[in-house]
């Protein structure tokens, strides 16, 4: 335990699932946690959680990652709050099971902005702050999508593209000592994945996406995340972390 002392994260996206499990996990390891999600009532009752339940340190705040207004507050607050920033972990995203004709522009510009551009002004909003300690550690939550064509247009793009951004900025601030990171998970059991996966015939066609015995789960990410996110991974920079069962090394994607 307390891989993560004396660390001040924000996690985005931290309502419910996978972002949630990461806040709780973090707090665990001794970080005091900013838990934002656009649902400001989640985001609270993991933060209670934390604050109750685990004798942790976090706060909760409403926050819609595409807003660079909303993004400044979620750093004042921090620094308000606990002094720094160490770690940025960009969660919060959406997706559209939406064929790639069908696509129209609006719903193709809400993916992108979301998805990408709210990653890419988190990471600058952060890495200042990260410069004021000397240090810093971010990570990208991605997915296998951003590797192949067999996802949704703007998803995979968006994806992609955050793959491309966090090389850039591992080569641009490296220097700064702040580190950046993707995590690209295959198909997680979660909340927004449990209806498919109650179904039996949906089920059997997922499991054969991977080459262990069961889907990935989301301890199975927020492990891979806290590595990245401690000072274990101290000379890991612009790396890509997959978490698919072997998805991709055997390319089995249908």
């Amino acid at each position: 335990m307390a891989r993560l002392d004396n660390k001040v994260a924000i996690i985005t996206g931290a309502g419910n699932g996978q972002g949630a499990y990461e806040a709780e996990l973090f707090a665990k390891e001794g970080a005091k946690v900013v838990a934002t999600d656009i649902n400001f009532n989640s985001a609270s009752t993991v933060v209670e959680e934390i604050n109750n339940s685990q004798n942790g340190q976090a706060i909760a705040v409403k926050h819609d990652i595409a807003n660079e207004n909303e993004w400044k507050n979620v750093i004042e607050k921090t620094v308000e709050s606990f002094g720094k920033v160490d770690i940025l972990v960009n969660n919060a995203g959406i997706h559209a099971d939406t064929a790639m004709a069908d696509i129209s522009l609006e719903e193709w510009n809400k993916i992108i902005q979301v998805n990408l551009t709210g990653t890419f002004i988190g990471m600058q909003a952060v890495i200042p702050e990260m410069k004021k300690n000397g240090a810093g550690s971010i990570v990208n939550i991605g997915s296998i999508a951003a590797m192949y064509g067999g996802s949704f247009a703007h998803y995979s793009a968006a994806k992609g593209g955050m793959r491309s951004l966090t090389k850039v900025a591992a080569i641009e601030y490296g220097k700064d000592n702040i580190r950046t990171n993707g995590v690209y998970p295959g198909l997680i059991e979660t909340a927004l994945t449990k209806d498919a996966l109650d179904d039996e015939e949906l089920y059997k066609k997922f499991i054969e996406t991977t080459y262990l015995p069961r889907l990935g789960k989301v301890e199975d990410v927020a492990y891979g995340v806290l590595y990245l996110a401690s000072d274990e991974s101290s000379f890991v920079n612009g790396t890509e972390l997959v978490i698919d069962g072997g998805t991709i090394a055997g390319h089995k994607l249908k």
